[in-house]
């Protein structure tokens, strides 16, 4: 009887054991102090993963040092060659000879994490994809991260393509440190190229308080995949998420992670720091989703990366009582920065968080009335002083900007100051957007929904 318990014993062990194993196998994370590298959180750091989109982060990091060292600038056009046109979905939907702008192949990498654009710039920095994917491997392992090796420059399923949360969140670091004046793009949620609107498809940018980026990443061999940044008050994190089940579960766990490393000044890793830590990558990549199958050593159509189509609304609620949450809480943010020596202004929708938006019915009627009330007689007052003044009120127009952009969020509005290249930038279509009365008919007229954008790009 005796034996027969201890065997049990040992058995339930083992499967316990094994059961661990598997759920941490299933899901990798990291959260880092951006200004020290220390490691608030931690979940199978080293664990090796598909990058799935993620990869995009490292053609942005070469993208970047091309600009740095004046072998590109942002207004330079390239042409898109066939292999780039034929790229799966995500994408813009460039055609073979069309051209793009450097600057608009980084806002698409961005914002809608396109294919085409980001084979557009390997082509245009290295001759070829292949060729590129070479340069990626050796600057990774130039900058520590051991555990990645790259097969192209979109993430597009390869079996020797590989990554882990810890080369991810270093890569992110190194881009804040390195490139401090290009690390701002990062924090648009919107492109307008070629007189059509394209939103965002990160929903951490749209909806944490304090986000500045960076990357979403989904194929069926990685799961949903997000490596993230967020500033309130002056500390900025880092965190990433890898293999996520629903794209809802990796922004849920980013949120808890942002919140907690936020809100705690001693972290149970405090001891820890990104430099000290393991470079080398354990294990083989999960194949993580049921759908698909497991991807051929080459690039293989039915393996399209679609990333967000098919997610569902997504929601911040502050789970905790910190204070710096609740001063986030304005439905419309506008910030002056610099990206490349430009003083540029990014337009970004903050969503109401549930409980500050929660009130009761007689609270709303009344507040309507009110704001309608005072609403008429600022009305009054203004037409009123524009009358004996007979001079253009800059408030007004400060107001009428404002009503133009109620529904949109992430734009880049040329500083007021630079007449001259907010006209060229609109000629062009460089993916400026600037909200005056002339707009207004540009947006009717040329502006597509969320849907249609994504269903043809």
């Amino acid at each position: 009887m005796k034996i027969a318990k201890r065997i049990l014993l040992i058995l339930t062990a083992t499967g316990l054991m094994l059961v661990s194993h598997t759920a941490m196998s299933r899901h990798a994370a990291l959260l880092i102090d951006a200004d020290s590298g220390n490691v608030l959180y931690e979940m199978e750091a080293n664990q090796s993963w598909y990058p799935a989109s993620l990869t995009k982060l490292m053609t942005l990091y070469m993208t970047f040092s091309a600009l740095e060292s004046g072998r590109l600038h942002l207004s330079d056009p390239m042409n898109v060659s066939s292999h780039a046109s034929r790229q799966p979905t995500s994408k813009l939907g460039l055609r073979t000879w069309d051209s793009i702008s450097v600057e608009d192949a980084i806002l698409a990498i961005v914002t809608r994490s396109a294919n085409d654009a980001a084979v557009v710039l390997a082509e245009r920095i290295a001759g070829s994809e292949q060729e590129f994917a070479i340069q990626m491997t050796s600057t990774a392992h130039g900058l520590g991260m051991y555990g990645s090796h790259f097969m192209n420059a979109t993430g597009l399923p390869h079996d020797w393509q590989t990554t882990t949360a810890h080369d991810m969140a270093l890569l992110a670091w190194k881009i804040t440190r390195n490139f401090p004046q290009y690390y701002p793009y990062f924090a648009a949620d919107s492109l307008y190229f070629n007189g059509r609107e394209y939103r965002g498809i990160n929903k951490f940018v749209a909806h944490y308080p304090g986000a500045e980026g960076m990357k979403t990443g989904y194929t069926c061999g990685s799961g949903y995949n997000l490596v993230a940044s967020a500033n309130q008050y002056g500390k900025r994190l880092i965190g990433v998420v890898l293999g996520g089940m629903t794209s809802s579960e990796r922004y849920q766990h980013m949120f808890t992670m942002m919140d907690t490393g936020f809100s705690d000044d001693k972290g149970a890793y405090r001891a820890r720091n990104l430099n000290t830590m393991s470079k080398d990558s354990v294990g083989t990549p999960p194949y993580q989703l049921s759908c698909g199958h497991r991807p051929s050593s080459h690039y293989a159509a039915r393996h399209i990366e679609t990333e967000d189509d098919d997610d569902h609304h997504v929601r911040y609620v502050g789970k905790t009582s910190h204070p710096r949450h609740h001063a986030a809480s304005n439905s419309r943010a506008v910030t002056k920065i610099r990206i490349a020596g430009k003083t540029k202004t990014i337009v970004k929708h903050v969503s109401e968080p549930q409980h500050v938006a929660k009130s009761s019915k007689s609270g709303r009627n009344t507040s309507k009335t009110k704001v309608a009330a005072t609403s008429k007689k600022s009305s009054k007052k203004a037409l009123a002083t524009a009358a004996k003044s007979k001079k253009p009120s800059t408030s007004g127009k400060a107001i009428q900007v404002a009503k133009a952009d109620t529904r949109s969020k992430g734009y880049y509005i040329p500083n007021s100051k630079d007449k001259k290249t907010t006209a060229s930038a609109k000629s062009k279509s460089i993916g400026y957007h600037n909200f005056d009365s002339s707009n207004k008919t540009i947006a009717k007229s040329n502006g597509k929904s969320k849907r249609s954008s994504k269903r043809k790009s």
